[in-house]
This record gives C-alpha cells, sequence and structure tokens, in this order.
C-alpha cells in the first residue's frame, strides 16, 4: 500500500511576522491580495496588516469576517475578489475555513494567518462548512493543502493562553492516533499507509508537548514569547497537522465526535474535550499505568479536562454516557488495532475518570 505525506507549501513562524505579509504575497501573486479579517483582529492589528501592503505597493482588498463559515458568506467574498491573485484568511478556524473555501472555488492560491494555535486544523486539506445558524453542515475536501501558513507568535503570545492550552490537548493525540493507525495497517485521510515519516513528526509532537507544555503555559499566561512558546506553538499547529493527516486518526477523535452529542460538552474547545479522550483511548488500548499518569498529570497542570465532571458530565447516567459510546464506534474508531464496541468506550469512559480521580 502506498504512503502519502501531505502538508502546506510552506510553513513560516516567528515573532513579528504580521508586519512581513506582503512579501510572502509576492512569492505566490502579483495583482493583488484579498484578506478575509476577523472583527477582534481589525482593531488590534489593522495597522500592522495593511502598512505591510502599503509598504510594498501590493494592491489589496480587506473584508471583514462575518462570523460564520457557511455557503452565504463564501459566496459573498467570491462576489468582492475581483482581479486578486491570492487570498489570505487571518484569525481564527471559521475564517481560515472560509479562505480555504474561497480560495479553493475560485481556483487561487491561499495563504492563512491563525491568530491563535489552538488547533492542528490550519494544516489540513480540509474545511468545515457550517449553516447560517451555526450548526455544522459538511467538511469540504480540498486538493491540497493551503500554500503558505504565517504564526506570528507575538500575536499568538497575545491570546488567551486557554486556546494554547487547547491545542496542546488536540496535539498531544496525535502520536497515539498515529500509533493505533500505524498497527492496524489503517488508511489515513491522506489516502495512504502510515509512514515512518509521520511517525517521526507525530512522537516529536507529543516530546515537545511534554517537555514545554507548562513553559509555554507561563509564557502565554503573561502574553510573551519564550523558546518554549515558539516550541509548542509550531507542534499544535504543523507537527500534529502534518502527522494527523498523514499518520491517522483514532479512538480519540471518534469518542471526541461521540461526546459532542451531550450538550454539557459544547462549552469546550475542540482540544480540551480531545485531551480527555486521549485518555479514554490509552484505558481502551490498557496502556501501562505509570503512561497514562504521566498523560493525566499533564493534562491537570495545562488545565486541560480528565475527568467526567471537567466535562459537565459528573450526573450523567449509562444511558446518556452509552448513547456518546455508541455514537463514537463510527468513523475513525474503525482504524483501532481491535474491535471495539459501545460497551467497551462506556467502560473506557468510567475507567478514565476514576483513575483520574484516584490520581488527584
Amino acid at each position: 500500500m502506498k504512503r502519502i505525506i501531505r502538508s502546506p507549501g510552506s510553513y513560516i513562524q516567528g515573532n513579528g511576522e504580521l508586519n512581513h505579509l506582503a512579501e510572502y504575497y509576492k512569492e505566490l501573486g502579483s495583482s493583488g491580495a484579498y484578506l478575509i479579517i476577523d472583527s477582534f483582529i481589525c482593531g488590534a492589528y489593522m495597522d500592522s496588516i495593511e502598512s505591510s501592503f502599503l509598504k510594498h505597493s501590493v494592491p489589496f482588498e480587506s473584508s471583514v469576517f462575518g462570523g460564520q463559515c457557511c455557503q452565504k458568506e463564501i459566496d459573498r467574498h467570491i462576489s468582492q475578489i475581483g482581479s486578486a491573485d491570492a487570498v489570505f484568511g487571518i484569525g481564527g478556524g471559521k475564517t481560515l475555513d472560509t479562505a480555504k473555501a474561497v480560495a479553493f472555488s475560485i481556483h487561487r492560491p491561499v495563504i492563512l494567518v491563525p491568530t491563535a494555535a489552538s488547533s492542528d486544523a490550519p494544516c489540513s486539506r480540509l474545511a468545515a462548512i457550517y449553516t447560517e445558524s451555526g450548526v455544522f453542515d459538511h467538511y469540504l475536501p480540498l486538493t491540497s493543502n493551503p500554500d503558505m501558513i504565517i504564526m506570528d507568535t507575538a500575536v499568538i503570545a497575545r491570546a488567551p493562553a486557554r486556546f494554547l492550552m487547547a491545542g496542546i490537548g488536540d496535539a498531544l493525540s496525535t502520536y497515539y492516533e498515529a500509533a493505533a493507525c500505524e498497527r492496524s495497517c489503517a488508511v489515513t485521510s491522506a489516502g495512504g499507509r502510515t509512514s515512518p515519516t509521520a511517525m517521526a513528526l507525530a512522537r516529536l509532537c507529543l516530546d515537545t508537548l511534554l517537555s514545554d507544555g507548562l513553559k509555554a503555559k507561563a509564557a502565554a499566561e503573561c502574553q510573551v514569547s519564550t523558546p518554549a512558546l515558539e516550541n509548542i506553538v509550531e507542534a499544535n499547529t504543523y507537527l500534529s497537522g502534518v502527522a494527523f493527516e498523514s499518520g491517522g486518526l483514532a479512538a480519540a477523535h471518534a469518542i471526541h465526535n461521540g461526546l459532542t452529542l451531550l450538550p454539557e460538552t459544547h462549552r469546550l474547545l475542540h482540544g480540551e474535550l480531545v485531551a480527555f479522550c486521549t485518555i479514554v483511548q490509552l484505558i481502551l488500548e490498557n496502556r501501562p499505568l505509570e503512561e497514562i499518569k504521566t498523560i493525566i498529570s499533564f493534562c491537570r497542570a495545562c488545565g486541560l479536562p480528565t475527568r467526567l465532571s471537567d466535562l459537565g458530565l459528573e450526573h450523567a447516567d449509562d444511558s446518556r454516557l452509552m448513547e456518546a459510546s455508541a455514537a463514537s464506534c463510527s468513523g475513525s474508531m474503525a482504524n483501532m488495532p481491535f474491535p471495539v464496541t459501545p460497551a467497551d468506550v462506556l467502560a473506557a469512559l468510567k475507567a478514565a475518570d476514576r483513575v483520574s480521580r484516584e490520581l488527584c
């Protein structure tokens, strides 16, 4: 079976990179840039963004993101793009997905500028599309990964520390899910088997999280960029992004999807819920107790959920947990190296909660 590794065309990370957007644009376009910008970014960073284009005499058109990555919003930007030959997405996840979808629809390169390192989604060739009211509708598969990712760590350091920790929670699952896919010879979303390169990136991702995660948390809480924060931004975004797409997803994300059926979990960020679900996957795999304790302790120190009570599910009865467990046994759960039943998931949810409570 073939091996496929997918990644963005370029990944650029550093302090103050928001001031150099026009320079990077010139690598991909010449007639002008179309900028889709989160509203909260406009007030704080618009001068930095626009001065870059003005300084280099690059034509540009700025448009404030409407708040929802829906077809109406995508069509609005398509109608406004004119002669611009590259699309920028500057802001949070839905802004970035809108930019991906617009660029895909009109066959233009896309440059993404995430303003938080809260997930590995920016690197992927996928956009999540919602209804106008904010209900998830479908995933839009793209023909390529983003042409360029630009991470300004000065901007990311000023974002709420919770976002960076959620990114750690999402990235924490990468190694364990890729390892499960490697054992089962699963086909990844890239369309091939898990490769040694994907596994090496996944392992480096996990090692970086465990070594620098708490130091990065301290930096984010002080709103400063340090070497540890730089390393975690790269791990959350690039290492996890390339490794999950080329290494594969398994139980952690399947259980995450199942638990989202329970409204109590909707207050959590994606990566916060994935962190708990990674612990559940470790229980399913019967990993060594010391390894499980290491991950639980790390998550607690990062402020990530490790117990059902952290999810708001301390009073959920077995019937509701079983509903979520049953929904978990589809999608990427099939990539586990052994069959997993709803009863298995329910048992692992309870055991993960108990181990965490006893450890704490």
